[in-house]
């Protein structure tokens, strides 16, 4: 098959689950209120509690729910073919990541901009919301240890990354004065932070920089870890517009121009699919499509990660409830048509199928390098850019997803600190959750030296968690509709589909885990699975509940009916 015909059925479909389902989902379903005071306007604050631009804050949104998952996740689930990524990649994006991003925006929007763990306690009941913060703690800890790793390794391994992903940052300050302080034009300030970060590509591309192999001691990649995680703790308590927001948003343009260029290459160069459809020669080792694919591809088709962003974060800063369409399902389509992206690069981006199969030799093999590899080859063919200047764009753009998502991580575990410790009737200020979620990422990472090799021993068990995650998300969207009386089928479904796969795959993990003799997988593998069947059981009790009409929104239905100035 041509990779283009690939491309234009999958963008096609993707859209049109814009502009039709999420349409249908906005006003049928979750009947969202243009007249709603949202948290951002009920409890400003200038730090975490900002009403914001819809654009702004998509780019902030998105860019912290994409990370390097969507580009991850693809490209090792392509040694079963590109069939199945393709279908869970465009049907998931459409029917589930859509509807449970906006959903949980809603969720949190109508509950003051309370995270999800704090919803839990309410709509499912206290001992569901302690089993729910512990998956929620364990799934930031590998997403904050195991990108700061991936991040290091990619600035080691393309060091005309460095520039441009350092140099972004001093482009968001300035952008987020531009825009707040001085209230200039976004779309003048959008093109000028767009050129300055393309700039620094180029300049990036001329001067690569790579730092020395041991510093005091330390291998380089300990001392990129150490620097990342500085710089993931002091973004995440300054004020939100200052740096995370800005700095999202110039990203997430940043990425739309990066898949531009990579559909456009598509196009010009017509490749054809090199590897299989379906792959009836998989390698020895490698698990069965079902359940794996569902846990192996997370982001780009539906994400649990997403649903903490969601309500960590974007619900503090959403200006009207309206632009949680927007920012939600939009978001999700974004990260849906990188995913897509990534499919064709590390499937058509080689010259034949002994390439291809040289490259995934093994499951887990591919990945990253294989998105940069393959997309590389795309462009340079399609669009005649330089392979080196073509390797650096990508690069670049998946250091700087890594690097938002990792910080919007840390400050979501220190929401997550502060919440346990309210939880505990103790009171725990932002330096010292800081400190704290930034100490056990640290602790996790060179637990097993100080190659780094730690921040990746949890990660096989992220696609498990993440998407058992996404799972009890729905499940407390799904109690909120039944109190108000609505459908609940658009939820439902895909909630009770995405947990038989996740709990189906901790299953399979665990006798993994156990040929393996790794014990440490093993045992956390148990807790997740004792901790998501003892969530479901509450989930399904607090279901039926709600049905028999128990519990009342009384509060959020009366501020529903004041408008944002005040008036009935």
């Amino acid at each position: 098959m041509n990779s283009v015909l690939l491309a234009v059925i999958g963008v096609a479909m993707i859209l049109a689950g814009y502009v039709l389902y999420s349409k249908y989902l906005a006003n049928r379903i979750y009947r969202l209120e243009p007249n709603f005071t949202t948290p951002s306007h009920e409890l400003t604050d200038g730090v975490d509690y900002v009403p914001t631009n819809k654009y702004v804050l998509w780019g902030h949104h998105f860019t912290s729910v994409a990370g390097a998952a969507p580009i991850v996740g693809p490209a090792v689930a392509v040694i079963w073919g590109w069939l199945p990524a393709f279908l869970w990649v465009t049907l998931g994006t459409i029917f589930m990541a859509g509807m449970h991003d906006m959903g949980a925006l809603w969720a949190s929007v109508r509950n003051k901009g309370k995270s999800i763990g704090a919803l839990s306690e309410r709509y499912i009941g206290a001992r569901g919301a302690n089993l729910f913060l512990v998956v929620i703690f364990l799934l930031l800890l590998m997403v904050n240890a195991a990108f700061a790793v991936v991040i290091a390794n990619l600035l080691i391994s393309t060091p005309t990354a460095v520039i441009p992903t350092w140099g972004a940052i001093v482009v968001a300050l300035l952008i987020g004065q531009a825009i707040y302080r001085f209230t200039w034009n976004l779309a003048a300030v959008s093109v000028i932070g767009v050129v300055a970060l393309y700039t620094l590509i180029l300049i990036g591309n001329q001067f690569p920089i790579s730092l020395p192999e041991t510093v005091m001691g330390m291998p380089d990649n300990a001392v990129w870890i150490i620097i990342l995680f500085v710089y993931a703790g002091i973004a995440s308590i300054l004020p939100v517009w200052l740096l995370l927001q800005p700095r999202d948003y110039i990203n997430g343009l940043q990425l739309f121009i990066g898949l531009g260029l990579l559909y456009g290459s598509v196009l010009l160069a017509g490749r054809d699919m090199v590897a299989p459809a379906f792959n009836s020669n998989v390698p020895e080792g490698t698990p069965s499509l079902i359940p794996l694919l569902f846990v192996t591809i997370a982001c780009g088709a539906i994400s649990g990660f997403h649903g903490m962003v969601a309500s960590g974060t974007s619900s503090k800063q959403l200006d009207k409830e309206t632009d949680a369409r927007f920012v939600g399902y939009f978001g999700a389509v974004g990260e849906g048509l990188l995913a897509l992206g990534a499919i064709i690069a590390t499937t058509a981006g080689f010259r034949t199928l002994a390439d291809w199969e040289s490259v995934y030799s093994a499951f887990n093999e591919g990945g990253v390098t294989a998105f940069v590899d393959g997309g590389g080859s795309i462009m340079n063919a399609g669009l005649g850019l330089p392979t080196s200047l073509s390797a650096t764009v990508l690069a670049t753009m998946a250091v700087l997803f890594a690097a938002t998502t990792m910080d919007t991580g840390v400050r979501l575990q220190r929401f997550v600190v502060q919440e346990a410790g309210d939880a505990m009737r103790m009171t725990v200020g932002k330096g010292t959750a800081t400190i704290i979620a930034v100490a056990v990422a640290l602790g996790l990472t060179f637990g097993a030296g100080l190659d780094g090799s730690g921040g990746l021993l949890i990660w096989p068990l992220f696609g498990t968690t993440n998407q058992l995650m996404a799972g009890l998300t729905l499940g407390i969207i799904a109690v909120m509709l039944l109190r108000r009386k609505r459908t609940i089928v658009p939820v439902v479904l895909p909630m009770v589909f995405l947990l038989a796969m996740t709990v189906y795959a901790l299953f399979v993990q665990l006798g993994t885990f156990y040929r393996d003799s790794n014990w440490l997988l093993l045992v956390l593998d148990l807790i997740i699975l004792v901790a998501a069947v003892w969530v479901i059981v509450e989930s399904v009790g607090a279901m039926n509940r709600a049905r028999q009409g128990e519990g009342a929104d009384d509060e959020e239905v009366e501020r529903a009916s004041i408008s944002r100035d005040g008036s009935s």
